[in-house]
């Protein structure tokens, strides 16, 4: 994806000089539970919720490569942006909410608890806020060997999809329903709007190719 030099997103809260160290699933187990939720679509932050405390913070170093990711976020996030605009206003008759995206380094805070590295990329109803630790980007390469800017925007473009179905209603009867019912049809659910926010990242994808060219999708292969 070319995406240097292009428009980034206003609606970035950068945390990052913000420090502290995260406590709780690591090693191989982080390695497992992470693979089985972005390979199969499901999404792994309650499986990962109570497997440790946040330690406190403190101030943390932000690095060359930690303003370029923050850079490529930005973009990735303004192309979300266009594209929900676009088809909101063509599709639902309604202007388009862009969600705020949370930037943060080892440890955070949100209105759906505490996040840290171990829990992954996640939407939070709560507070309509995306967030991102941007060194699950090297997890990502290093360990799960999705490579390439696609994966890594793919990764936004799906909790950004998230939002999408938060602002249509979806996530939030599905949340409903899932509370009314057995543990299996709850699981059942959350694997439904997992898939569904692929399949709206798709749409991101196809209209982010058609405007700046070919993706690579051979890249990141999901199951």
């Amino acid at each position: 994806m070319k995406w240097q030099g292009r428009r980034g997103s206003r609606n970035i809260e950068d945390r990052r000089a913000r420090g502290g160290k995260a406590a709780g699933v690591g090693g191989v187990g982080l390695l497992v539970v992470l693979a089985i939720g972005y390979f199969a679509g499901v999404d792994v932050t309650p499986l990962l919720e109570g497997q440790g405390g946040l330690a406190s913070g403190g101030s943390a170093e932000i690095t060359e490569a930690d303003r370029q990711a923050g850079e490529f976020v930005s973009v990735t996030l303004a192309d979300t942006e266009e594209v929900w605009s676009a088809l909101f206003e063509a599709q639902v008759g309604e202007p388009y909410d862009p969600v705020t995206l949370v930037l943060y380094k080892d440890v955070t805070q949100s209105a759906c608890g505490g996040a840290s590295g171990a829990t992954g990329p996640f939407y939070c109803p709560g507070d309509q806020k995306v967030y991102l630790d941007t060194a699950f980007f090297t997890t990502l390469t290093r360990q799960l060997g999705a490579q390439g800017d696609f994966a890594a925007a793919y990764v936004v473009a799906h909790e950004v999809a998230h939002h999408v179905q938060d602002k249509l209603g979806i996530l939030g009867q599905a949340n409903r329903i899932r509370a009314q019912v057995s543990e299996a049809e709850s699981n059942a659910i959350s694997v439904r709007i997992e898939l569904q926010a692929d399949c709206y990242s798709g749409i991101w994808a196809r209209h982010v190719e058609a405007r700046f060219g070919t993706l690579e999708r051979a890249i990141w292969r999901r199951r």
